[in-house]
């Protein structure tokens, strides 16, 4: 099988590819999870460890795998090389209901921050999701205009989310630094354990979706054997770094329960240390954050259903290009499925929403990150990818990882990835047809 790249001018370089692994991956996590570890104190600080380790494994394996295989659709194109055209569509299938459910997730995270500023998004039923569909349709036409302004969109908020994390590891310095450590929160007799550690490495993990970002749209990435892995090692690594210190921070020297039920935990921090202003001031960069990954999200969401219709494994409506390159179709058909999720679960608290989609999100994305961790252990079994007794480790790292973290999303979260994966058999045996000739 020969997977096909599109013959559009490669427009996204090294910055931009890693501001897409980046901005994706620093998003509505960082600003809204606190609150969700919270419980967990102590614990959450080793998921986080874990979780940043079995991250590394797999931008390895990702990094490995797009060397050797810079095709558009990322891990579709690599299960599809190692196990045919029928799996590899239940893994991209899977990863694009993680996507289109996860950008559910980071819009409702924006409107957390929204209803600080204005107070009627949580006062008057219904308001929060009309907004939220705004904004899921108003980024979908920017990435409708071309790669090149999705790109230079990310770069820029990618810039401006940072700032507010340097904010607080530099706050957290000087209360350490002033208090000797005695504002971090103590640690209870017996606090370790397996079950919080697996319940908290489950939510960790979300923020960290995304290491896979500069995969999927290869066709669009200049030099991409070369690009793409460099931006998910380098972009993986500096995440988690960061939100190592920046969580951790926070639920550590915050008041145990404090944070708890939080529809702003970040700004409550800020807004703890340096007064109710500077905690304004956080939940702008908020917005801006969560936006901007909703950005890079909604490129994704529309780049691998296209890749997958050229393949013949989707319909063929989704396979068709505007004249600047832009798989336009896919994006509508995509924005539409997500507008949906949000109307569905619009009654729903903002917290509730968030914790479902993201357990949701997380499931199905791991059935990818699964997937692609035993691809590269077939394709360097067969020969058809080079490799070492390091890289060997690293992969099987990886897939323990990703079993380990499906069993800690629990029963319901499971069944429902089952579900939806079993939803895409009929899809595939409907749209299976020859792949649309390349030109």
């Amino acid at each position: 099988m020969t997977f096909k790249v599109a013959t559009a001018p490669r427009r996204l370089g090294f910055w931009m590819a890693c501001a897409l692994v980046v901005g994706n991956m620093i998003g509505s996590g960082v600003f809204l999870l606190p609150a969700s570890l919270s419980p967990f104190g102590w614990n959450a600080v080793v998921a986080w460890v874990v979780t940043i380790s079995g991250a590394l494994c797999l931008a390895a394996v990702f990094a490995k795998l797009a060397a050797a295989m810079p095709a558009a659709g990322g891990p579709y194109a690599y299960s599809r090389a190692a196990f045919g055209p029928a799996p590899a569509f239940l893994v991209a299938w899977s990863y694009w209901v993680a996507l289109l459910v996860g950008n559910g997730a980071i819009a409702t995270a924006a409107m957390s921050y929204l209803s600080l500023f204005f107070p009627l998004l949580t006062q008057v039923q219904g308001l929060h999701a009309a907004v939220t569909l705004t904004l899921i349709w108003v980024l979908t036409l920017t990435n409708c205009r071309g790669a090149i302004m999705a790109g230079r969109v990310q770069l820029v908020t990618t810039i401006l989310k940072i700032i507010p994390l340097v904010l607080v590891i530099g706050v957290a310095i000087v209360v350490l630094a002033s208090t000797g450590g005695g504002a971090v929160m103590p640690i209870e007799p017996g606090e370790f354990n397996l079950g919080g550690i697996t319940a908290a490495a489950t939510l960790t993990l979300w923020a960290l979706l995304g290491l896979e970002s500069a995969t999927i749209p290869a066709d669009k990435v200049d030099q991409p054997e070369t690009t793409i892995p460099r931006a998910t090692m380098v972009g993986t690594a500096f995440t988690g770094a960061l939100y190592l210190l920046v969580c951790s921070a926070i639920v550590l020297l915050s008041p145990r329960g404090s944070l708890e039920g939080s529809n702003a935990p970040f700004a409550d921090f800020i807004a703890m240390h340096l007064g109710a202003n500077a905690g304004a001031f956080i939940s702008i960069f908020a917005i801006i954050s969560a936006l901007g990954a909703l950005n890079g999200w909604i490129l994704l969401q529309g780049e691998l259903p296209s890749a997958m219709a050229r393949d013949g494994v989707f319909p063929d409506y989704l396979a068709k290009t505007s004249s600047r390159g832009v798989p336009v179709r896919a994006h509508i058909i995509s924005s539409a499925v997500l507008s949906g999720v949000v109307l569905l679960n619009y009654s729903k608290s903002m917290a509730e929403f968030f914790n479902f989609l993201i357990l949701l999100s997380t499931t199905s994305c791991l059935v990818m990150y699964l997937m692609t961790a035993l691809a590269a252990l077939t394709l360097q079994a067969r020969r058809r990818l080079p490799g070492t007794a390091l890289f060997s480790i690293l992969a099987v790292m990886a897939l323990i990882y990703s079993v380990w973290t499906i069993w800690g999303a629990g029963a319901e979260a499971m069944l429902w990835g089952l579900v939806l994966l079993a939803m895409g058999v009929p899809v595939y045996f409907l749209s299976r047809r020859r792949p649309v000739a390349e030109g």
